[in-house]
């Protein structure tokens, strides 16, 4: 791995949110860290205590006294980042965390650039690229299934499965390189049969990853669900209904909701965005509800989840009729039966059997909620989800993946072609280069930059 500009430099940071708190944590790496502490650390030599130990005193900038502080030392390379590494817990004054950094920044040290902890841990080979991309959005995670998804990458789920995927076509580009220094023997070492069924085995997986990415993205920013229906169906009370409180204005008029309402709600670990939008029908002589209308079916092109809600009381053949136009839009639609409360129910289930799906609630008394609910979560994952499952949630191992599929299949029609072996190697070599862009093997300077520019400063 090549060192990047700055690579010599110790930096410190900030490594706990802005703000006023308890403490505050100064974070510290490089190979200076222990001598610039100590030399505003008078209480004990630092340079001479054991790594992955605490120590109590005064951080002093010559006689000024700047704060009692406990400073955590980690020496390379049992380290986050491989370096030395110093932790200063302060109190959590931001006027104290300041004077802290700019005293470690006389002393020698430089502000670090957002993910510079985490890029210096790459470089140094403790974590690989999808590992450190992990730690991103582990931070940003704020649900039960982005934390699930990132801890498994961080703790390489991920990249323990593309190795594997890797050495194998490695085993098999070495024997069709070793086939070029034998050209003119006209031998194979490479079993091409066998290649056929490793070709299988990794396009199968390869495809099992990349159509995970729709689940991935569910998992890491949520869904949109699109609640639509004719006015005055309720779909402002279910809003309310599923949110537990009184967001959206609730009326007996028909149309009272002229513009779209957008909240979240945290169901079993995943977001759904809820958007209550104006009542669709088939006339209006109103300008302002005429536009709500179009931005109702705007949000519903959009959606990732249609409730298309409609009274108990409505003609079956109204509603199968309006599920069928929307599916010209929409892929994952549940027909929700509204207003049990003021119908038969045995007679209303009766009347709408061979609606698939069709959930029967009553959004003003709140009944089967928590039904509806579960229907969404089983409607957006589909039974995809498994705590050791690998899920792509990073559009860049996405795109990589592509190529990789790409590449596969072009060896696939080389070998049916019977193509020599210096063509074969080139796709896989290839091949091979895409898999090592996603954990990082083979990367740039640019690249890097721009993955740990989105980082926050002190990670």
């Amino acid at each position: 791995m090549n060192k990047l500009s700055g690579w010599e430099d110790t930096i410190v940071a900030l490594a706990t949110p802005q703000g006023i708190g308890a403490i505050g944590v100064v974070r510290l790496s490089g190979g200076k860290s222990v001598s610039i502490i100590n030399s505003l650390f008078p209480a004990k030599d630092l340079s001479a205590q054991q790594s992955h130990t605490l120590h109590i005193g005064f951080i002093k900038e010559e006689d000024k006294i700047l704060d009692e502080v406990v400073v955590s030392i980690f020496k390379g390379p049992k380290s986050y980042t491989g370096e030395d590494v110093i932790e200063i817990s302060c109190h959590g004054s931001p006027f104290i965390q300041q004077e802290v950094i700019k005293a470690c920044i006389k002393k020698g040290a430089r502000l670090a650039k957002p993910g510079e902890f985490t890029q210096r841990a790459f470089l140094n080979a403790k974590l690989d690229l999808t590992q450190a991309e992990a730690v991103a959005d582990l931070i940003a995670s704020n649900t039960a299934s982005s934390q699930k998804a990132a801890l498994h990458t961080m703790r390489g789920g991920f990249s323990q499965h593309l190795k594997e995927l890797r050495e194998r076509l490695i085993r098999f580009s070495a024997l069709i390189e070793l086939e070029l220094d034998f050209a003119q023997e006209d031998v194979e070492f490479a079993d091409r049969k066998q290649f056929f069924g490793l070709l299988n085995e990794l396009e199968t997986s390869i495809n099992q990853l990349l159509q995970s990415f729709s689940l991935g993205n569910v998992i890491k920013n949520g869904v949109s669900v699109a609640i639509i229906g004719k006015p005055n169906a309720g779909k402002s009370t279910l809003l309310n209904s599923l949110l537990n409180e009184n967001r959206a204005i609730v009326s007996e008029i028909p149309g009272t909701t002229r513009d779209t309402i957008e909240e979240i709600i945290n169901i079993d670990g995943i977001l759904f965005r809820l958007i209550d939008t104006a009542g669709i029908r088939q006339h209006t002589a109103d300008v302002i509800e005429t536009a709500g209308m179009e931005r109702s079916l705007e949000k519903m092109k959009q959606a990732g989840l249609v409730l298309y809600l409609f009274d108990v009381k409505e003609n079956k053949p109204d509603v199968e009729s309006q599920i069928l136009a929307f599916k010209k839009f929409a892929e994952n639609i549940i027909a929700v039966a509204n207003k049990t409360d003021l119908a038969e129910i045995g007679e209303a289930r009766s009347r709408f059997a061979g609606i698939n799906g069709v959930i029967f609630i009553s959004a003003k008394k709140n009944h089967h909620i928590e039904l509806l609910k579960e229907k969404m979560v089983e409607t957006v994952l589909q039974g995809k989800v498994h705590n050791e499952e690998t899920i792509i949630t990073n559009a860049r191992h996405f795109h990589a993946l592509k190529e990789v599929s790409r590449s596969l299949s072009e060896i696939r029609i080389g070998l049916e072609k019977n193509l020599p072996g210096d063509l074969l190697a080139l796709d896989i070599r290839r091949c091979l280069h895409y898999l090592g862009e996603i954990t990082g093997e083979i990367t740039n300077e640019d690249q890097l930059d721009y993955i740990f520019s989105k980082f926050c400063i002190g990670k």
